[in-house]
């Protein structure tokens, strides 16, 4: 019995720890969010159309719940986000650093959307038409503002207003 007894006693203490790391890690963000890269058969949530078949930078938002979806344009991912009724917890969202990868087949080099520099307004052509431009700094935002068009603004600038006019910003290259 006294075998029996201090065998038990032996495998409580790793059984205990083990249970306490468990509880501990229950309240903290164990795994590091990260963009997923599409691939050849990927579609955007909304219309269906298969990334990889259009030019210019491409989106993806993380739920809390579910799996991440995907959009071949950015103002269709922000339409997506300044839609009233969106009401899904967002976890993360990325976009493509235009500054890295090829706008006529953009593949990689994705970026927190949060502190991505947009520009709104260029002459630039994505899979719907005119779309923004997404960039990881200021300063090759600018570059392409001045030779494509466009105004340069940040995550939390964007309005559904410019989702409507995309030309608004015209050559003007500065931060708003």
């Amino acid at each position: 019995m006294k075998a029996t007894s201090s065998r038990l006693t032996a495998l409580r203490k790793p059984l205990l720890i083990a249970a306490v790391a468990l509880l501990a890690a229950c309240g903290k963000e164990v795994v590091q969010l990260a963009a997923i890269e599409p691939d050849q058969g990927t579609a955007c949530a909304l219309d269906g159309m298969v990334l990889k078949d259009y030019p210019g930078p491409k989106a993806q938002i993380h739920f809390k719940e579910g799996a991440p979806e995907f959009f071949c344009d950015i103002l269709e991912l922000f339409g997506m986000l300044l839609a009233p009724e969106q009401k899904r917890a967002v976890a993360g969202v990325f976009v493509q650093d235009m500054g890295k990868a090829d706008w006529a087949q953009p593949n990689g080099h994705w970026i927190d959307a949060k502190s991505a520099y947009y520009v709104v307004g260029s002459k630039k052509q994505g899979s719907m038409g005119p779309t923004f431009g997404t960039f990881a700094t200021q300063s090759d935002a600018e570059a392409f503002a001045a030779k494509e068009g466009g105004g340069v603004h940040r995550f939390e600038q964007i309005t559904l207003q410019m989702l409507n006019q995309p030309k608004q910003g015209g050559h003007d290259s500065k931060m708003h």
